[in-house]
């Protein structure tokens, strides 16, 4: 392969996009960046700074002419495919969710197996193909090995998007990536459905949350590391396992609006379905082959204080009125339920999620 051969990206303006290509490029990959050619996706591109080996390439891979010319064009030493519709607006949308997160991925596959077919398939996938988690039952860590037992329409996805990739004759590696955070307050995520899914989640379950920039570490360690044919577990290190209601607080208080969340519902102990898809994880075998580990959950915390600066005494003032209004909008206001049910809660908003 081609020493000068870029990285093809997709869904290179998203959150973890823009923190790959800028890992791909400071370890002197040249790369082709794809997104929708959006107004903002194009203004995005164009306040970055000029690079001569950063091309970007607007493309909508939903469509298999497109996601072939793409390719055909670009000629990548390796794809790193991160285009999707996450939760919640997968939600929203679940037929147009399909045709990203599964259509997208096999139109690219098609067309690195048929145009690039010795290029490295890097593709990103989700713990949410495990499905719901019971913390009470002992199950120990999630691992590559993991039973694959989604429990809503985005891990149905991933785990149908990973079987395209790994079936794929085309050297392939699977990212799963846990609950990706970023210090970068004026990043979004501050919407009435993401309010709504968030306090759907009961305060008790476990999730492994990792920086977006340690994910993008691991992407562009992937491109070269000795993992072709691997399933890699990506989280951050052990101070990211922690529990649902601590990443509200702990994020929400750096901000410096203490008391901003309310008390949620914990989960049921005895129902294994009414719990979120998300677990502490295994990620000994991807940090020995990517090192990729470097913010802990504590120093993601501190940078969002130094970056809020003394903003974070005004915003003191937030919290209890804010805590009020998410008390009132709670999926489980006035339910009378003693239990969190995130599932019955997507249905309740989104009721085509459900189908």
């Amino acid at each position: 392969m081609l020493s000068d051969a870029p990285v093809l990206v997709t869904g290179a303006c998203g959150l973890v996009g823009r923190a790959t290509v800028a890992a791909l490029r400071s370890r002197g990959y040249p790369v082709v960046a794809t997104d929708l050619g959006s107004r903002a996706n194009r203004d995005h591109a164009a306040a970055l700074p000029r690079e001569r080996d950063l091309y970007w390439r607007w493309a909508d891979l939903t469509s298999p002419e497109q996601a072939r010319g793409l390719v055909k064009a670009s000629a990548p030493r390796a794809v790193v495919h991160l285009a999707a519709v996450i939760p919640p607006a997968c939600y929203d949308s679940p037929e147009l969710a399909e045709r990203v997160n599964v259509g997208a991925t096999r139109h690219l596959v098609e067309a690195v197996v048929d145009h690039a077919p010795t290029a490295r398939f890097l593709h990103a996938s989700s713990v949410a193909v495990h499905g719901s988690r019971n913390p009470h039952r002992g199950l120990g860590l999630l691992g590559a090995d993991s039973p694959l037992a989604p429990s809503d329409l985005y891990g149905r996805h991933k785990a149908a998007a990973e079987e395209l990739v790994r079936a794929a004759a085309t050297p392939w590696v699977v990212l799963r990536l846990g609950g990706v955070m970023t210090a970068d307050v004026s990043a979004g995520g501050n919407d009435q459905a993401t309010a709504y899914f968030s306090a759907a989640l009961p305060d008790d379950g476990r999730i492994q949350t990792v920086d977006v920039r340690d994910v993008a570490r691991a992407f562009a360690a992937a491109v070269e590391a000795d993992v072709l044919g691997e399933v890699l577990m990506i989280g951050g290190d052990e101070s990211h396992r922690l529990l649902q209601r601590e990443i509200a607080v702990g994020y929400t208080s750096a901000l410096g609006m203490e008391g901003a969340v309310p008390p949620g519902l914990p989960g049921d102990p005895d129902d294994d379905t009414t719990w979120f898809a998300t677990d502490w994880m295994d990620t000994a075998r991807a940090q020995e082959a990517l090192d990729f580990q470097r913010v802990s959950w504590p120093q993601l915390l501190e940078e969002i204080r130094r970056q809020v600066g003394w903003k974070r005494y005004l915003l003191r003032l937030a919290g209890p009125p804010l805590a009020a209004l998410a008390q009132r909008r709670s999926p489980y206001a006035g339910t009378g339920q003693e239990y969190a049910d995130p599932w019955g809660a997507v249905e309740r908003r989104w009721p085509a999620a459900a189908s």
